[in-house]
């Protein structure tokens, strides 16, 4: 029998018979007041309310399996979250599937490696290291990898190397309609295609095989200048940053961070400007090409040095620890001298800015070539990335980061990054329209039913 013939009448979620689900799985079911319900659903980012009608924390392949198909015989909606850090509440409150029971990690020192759903870049990092290996991880190793490459995984060595959807050899994934599929270049080559770039749109990542690069180490880190001198060391990091080879990955971030621990002093406090930098060339070439940065103004803290890859984190320094984040994003055409002095209105000395990070990231480089196999990421051609962060529930933290983005728009232009995307409208802005319509071809085939509820947005 085909689901179509064995789909019962449609329930509300929280109607269902959920204990058929928990006799289907191994791993652990939950719904609203059950033990263990919060710890099962919560993000990262805990200002967003992910709270499902019910939950599967699933062990095997399999779990998943059986709890997409038990989503069609009710007419529920499935939505995947491994580490949550880039939940949505509208597309989670039906059956949410967690993998982050799904541990498994092989490194083969020939230079891939094979993971699990809940594995992230940090157990990979440790385990590559040995062999002078690394992984195009993010820009924090405490992030998953199956939502950030899906996502196209845009990372501290991205001009060198390219996105991480570039480096995929193979994909195993549930998709809508119930099916495991083992997804390659040559086997079912639309969903190849899809799900690196259209995150969950086409069903749920069990585990992802990629390449290595050869990177034991590399030159960087941070350099850390006073927030007063930000317009002086944006302007010459956008004049130095013009001519850098594709060995250079770097960006600028300005900074409001509380006193905590792991917070240095003299950074902490004030608003500061960080100017990240990673060299996966020669250290003493890397050393001699940021000196520009180092001489444009008075530094903080310099952190910039050759260091193995398993200190990556280093260089964008984000937190480890849960946080209530209001995130708001854009790519952008161009990053004159005009628009950072805009940004700097509105985010410099004297702004009273309630954001705690606002990044550009240069890009271009290895970004803008598409990998050996074409792929759903439509952002290459943007040169710049901006991203802003705030406290949720900050006064006022949602509309300075609308005027952000309004004072910036006249630079503002090409497809969203789809890991930068915050509510479920803002993904159609992530596609061109030959890629929409190869998404929706795909997710007519594979999910016929509409399961997935990621792409419910896209299926029109």
């Amino acid at each position: 029998m085909t689901l179509v013939e064995t789909r019962t009448e449609l329930i509300s979620p929280s109607q269902a018979p959920h204990a058929e689900l928990d006799a289907l799985t191994t791993g652990t079911v939950v719904v609203p007041g059950d033990p263990g319900y919060d710890a099962i659903v919560s993000p990262w980012n805990v200002a967003i309310p992910v709270r499902p009608a019910v939950a599967v924390a699933a062990e095997t392949a399999q779990d998943v399996v059986e709890a997409v198909r038990y989503a069609a015989r009710h007419g529920m909606h499935v939505t995947p979250q491994a580490t949550g850090h880039g939940p949505m509440a509208e597309l989670t409150t039906e059956l949410l599937v967690t993998t982050a029971g799904l541990d498994e990690c092989v490194v083969h020192p020939e230079g891939w490696a094979r993971v699990g759903a809940g594995v992230k870049w940090l157990r990979v990092v440790e385990a590559a290291a040995p062999h002078g290996l690394a992984p195009l991880s993010g820009s924090i190793t405490d992030v998953g990898i199956v939502g950030y490459t899906t996502g196209g995984g845009l990372g501290p060595m991205a001009r060198t190397y390219g996105m991480a959807i570039d480096r995929v050899r193979a994909i195993e994934v549930v998709t809508g309609d119930g099916e495991l599929r083992r997804v390659t270049p040559t086997e079912h080559p639309e969903l190849f295609f899809g799900l690196r770039g259209a995150k969950g749109m086409l069903g749920i990542v069990t585990a992802i095989e990629f390449d290595l690069v050869h990177q034991p180490t590399f030159y960087g880190g941070s350099l850390w200048f006073d927030g007063e001198d930000a317009a002086t060391v944006i302007e010459r990091w956008l004049h130095w940053s013009e001519d850098l080879p594709e060995l250079a990955t770097t960006s600028v971030a300005l900074f409001q961070l509380p006193p905590m621990p792991g917070v240095p002093t003299q950074l902490a406090e004030k608003l500061t400007l960080s100017v990240r930098y990673v060299w996966t060339g020669d250290a003493a070439e890397g050393e001699r090409r940021f000196a520009e940065i180092r001489g444009a103004a008075p530094v903080l803290l310099d952190d910039v040095a050759l260091k193995p890859y398993t200190a990556i984190d280093s260089v964008h320094t984000d937190p480890l620890d849960p946080v209530p984040a209001h995130e708001a994003a854009a790519v952008l055409t161009d990053f004159p001298a005009e628009a950072a002095e805009a940004l700097l209105a509105l985010t410099g000395p004297g702004s009273a800015s309630p954001q705690v990070l606002v990044e550009i990231r240069q890009m271009g480089g290895a970004i803008a070539r598409e990998g050996e196999h074409e792929s759903a990421f439509c952002s290459r051609d943007a040169a710049y990335s901006l991203l802003t962060v705030g406290i949720a529930g900050t006064p006022g933290v949602e509309e300075h980061a609308s005027a952000i983005l309004d004072a910036v728009e006249p630079w503002t232009g090409g497809h969203r990054l789809p890991n930068f995307t915050f509510t479920p409208g803002e993904y159609v802005d992530a596609y061109d329209e030959p890629t929409l319509a190869r998404l929706r071809q795909a997710i007519r085939t594979y999910d016929p039913h509409g399961v997935m509820a990621i792409g419910r947005v896209l299926a029109t």
